[in-house]
């Protein structure tokens, strides 16, 4: 072979390595943000869950301090009572 077509086919050697090398990293890239995509997806449906068990536990919350609900319950478990008048002390200055 020639000096000069050892030249020429270096450089399709080196066109040819940076073609590849740049197809490689394009594909990395895209790989990265398909990845990203996913673990937002995931993030996301994780946070509508979070919200949706944080607006059912305010509901649980709300009901368990229902006036109504510790009445009954000083009531039938407590044998609680409301006091009488003859029961009331009216304190005054």
């Amino acid at each position: 072979m020639k000096k000069s077509e050892l030249k020429i086919i270096g450089i399709w050697i080196l066109l040819m390595s940076v073609f590849i090398g740049q197809l490689l990293f394009y594909t990395w890239c895209r790989v990265q943000c398909v990845q990203a995509g996913y673990e937002i997806s995931q993030e996301t449906e994780k946070h509508r869950k979070l919200m949706l068990l944080q607006n059912n536990l305010k509901i649980e919350l709300a009901r368990l301090k229902s006036p109504d609900r510790i009445a009954r319950i000083a009531e039938h478990q407590l044998g609680l009572k409301t006091p009488g008048p003859e029961q009331m002390i009216i304190l005054s200055e």
